[in-house]
């Protein structure tokens, strides 16, 4: 204080010279700041601003205009489609949700031999582009798949379902598993095991504890890892182009009115829905997921 003091004394001190050095710093920060930001509006300008508002100029320039994007709704084959699509997506996501969690913390609190391998060999669908799951299900479950063989051993006729909504489920699941897996495990080593002793201590039988302690510290990341899954599903080309031959999903539409009905304008309007429902869930789960660690924090 005594510095501060005699600093202020001093005959060439003068205080607008401290405000103006502190005006000096901010506007440096703020250049710097508007120089690393530039790439990156750069980059979002160019990759998906600038596309996206094509887009949507695309989808309102057929002979409807803007009434194209009521097509969802109003041509029962692309309500159809949408319909399929999400109810698969809703299932895809509570059934390797399930699965997942299971997996994950069973993964995650136990240590054997080969733990390692087992988690790749989950993790490995990773690597396979839609195409070659569509292709590996249709060896599991086709007209020479696995599964056929051997009923028709058995039963002296083949089970096929590899082209239909059963086969699609298979496939979109194995894709679907190893991203959620990974989350669950994430989120399950940072769990603290005292309070499930607690809980247990106190009389707690197991699904309370499940209930009440396990599923609470997972729900952020069940909640990131469903969004990412729904949204995965809704989008997944490659495998529904090689299974769906009699069933229509709106990736599929999408590309029937791209290629062979050469009606662009109809394809980018579906697409913009698309992308709409997907960002609504995304949205919509990564605000439940922020409350959600608001409440628990």
């Amino acid at each position: 204080r005594g510095a501060e003091h005699g600093l202020l004394r001093h005959p060439f001190f003068l205080p607008g010279k401290l405000l103006g050095g502190s005006r000096f710093v901010k506007r440096r920060e703020y250049s710097n700041f508007a120089i690393l930001i530039r790439p990156t509006l750069i980059a979002f300008s160019a990759f998906f601003l600038l596309p996206m508002a094509r887009l949507v100029a695309i989808g309102g320039s057929g002979p409807q205009g803007i009434r194209a994007y009521l097509d969802i709704v109003t041509v029962p084959r692309n309500l159809e489609s949408l319909i399929a699509t999400l109810l698969l997506s809703v299932f895809v996501t509570a059934a390797a949700l399930a699965v997942s969690t299971v997996s994950g913390l069973f993964l995650e609190r136990n240590r054997f031999p080969g733990r390692g391998v087992l988690i790749s060999l989950l993790t490995f669908p990773l690597a396979f582009p839609g195409v070659v799951i569509g292709f590996m299900v249709i060896m599991l479950a086709g007209r020479q798949g696995l599964i056929g063989e051997v009923t028709k051993f058995l039963t002296g006729s083949k089970i096929v379902f590899a082209y239909s909504m059963s086969g699609l489920f298979i496939g979109y699941m194995y894709f679907s598993i190893p991203r959620v897996i990974l989350t669950i495990m994430a989120a399950a080593e940072k769990m603290d095991p005292a309070l499930e002793e607690a809980a247990r201590s106190l009389g707690a039988p197991q699904w309370r504890v499940i209930v009440d302690v396990i599923l609470p510290a997972l729900r952020p990341g069940l909640i990131a890892s469903g969004a990412i899954c729904f949204a995965t599903s809704m989008g997944a080309f490659g495998t529904a182009f090689t299974l769906a031959t009699n069933i229509d999903v709106l990736a599929m539409t999408i590309y029937t009115e791209f290629t062979l009905n050469a009606n662009i304008a109809g394809a980018a309007s579906l697409s913009v829905i698309l992308g709409l429902i997907t960002w609504l869930a995304l949205y919509v789960t990564r605000s439940l997921a922020g409350s959600t660690a608001a409440a628990a924090g």
